[in-house]
């Protein structure tokens, strides 16, 4: 727990406003964080957080405008003055097969998953090594690690934040900076609402995700975890 909110840690939270954001954001908070949340719509950001205040702010945030990611990034370091942490949750499970001609729906996968975590990375890298301990935190699947489904979109793009990840561990290690990747199987939210090949009470938690985001944050720069593969039923993870 962060006893002075003037020293408290500034984390980034992209799609903060429901699911695992959502409970990312409750326990950052809860711990003494303070949080600067990007959504599209910033409306749900206060109504399902409360005003704004010293420690969290509200951001828009749209995967389909690049220069919104570098108004966040700005605004935040005006307002807090810092950057300590990134956490990559935004996503979209939009289902492309392998037989489906649709460019479109693939570019907007492609746009949300791989080029926004990027985008934000980016902008955020020289404000995260200034600290000597920057976090980030992608959250991919574990659809980014093996494939158990046709949804060639979806898993094209979470191997590719995986890629991501381990570029960006591989750059700015030296500068103290350690990246994560975190790989959920099924998770108790709406993205996960299609199957029903687990019962939602036996998927994974969204408050078990936010505990893993925040030791991710917390663990120190020579105990770094390269990736947390999450499981809510029995895999070889071999």
């Amino acid at each position: 727990m962060h006893t002075s909110p003037q020293d408290a840690p500034v984390i980034m939270v992209s799609g903060a406003n429901r699911g695992i954001g959502a409970a990312i954001v409750r326990d950052l908070l809860r711990h003494g964080y303070r949080l600067s949340l990007g959504a599209r719509d910033v409306a749900k950001l206060e109504a399902q957080f409360g005003t704004p205040g010293d420690m969290l702010r509200y951001h828009h945030f749209d995967a389909f405008e690049p220069e919104t990611a570098k108004q966040w990034v700005d605004e935040t370091v005006a307002h807090f003055g810092r950057i300590d942490g990134l956490v990559n949750n935004a996503g979209s499970g939009e289902q492309v097969l392998l037989t489906d001609d649709n460019e479109e729906a693939l570019d907007r996968l492609w746009a949300v998953n791989v080029k926004a975590p990027l985008r934000l990375t980016r902008l955020c890298l020289p404000h995260l090594e200034e600290t000597g301990r920057g976090r980030i935190v992608n959250i991919v699947s574990m659809s980014g690690k093996r494939v158990r489904n046709g949804f060639v979109g979806y898993n094209m793009t979470k191997f590719a934040v995986m890629g991501l990840t381990h570029t960006t561990r591989h750059v700015a290690w030296e500068k103290g900076v350690r990246a994560t990747a975190i790989c959920p199987s099924f998770v108790r939210t709406e993205m996960s609402s299609y199957t029903s090949k687990v019962k939602p009470e036996d998927m994974i938690q969204p408050e078990t995700m936010a505990e893993l985001v925040r030791t991710a944050i917390e663990l120190p720069n020579n105990a770094a975890m390269a990736e947390m593969l999450v499981n809510c039923r029995l895999e070889d993870m071999l």
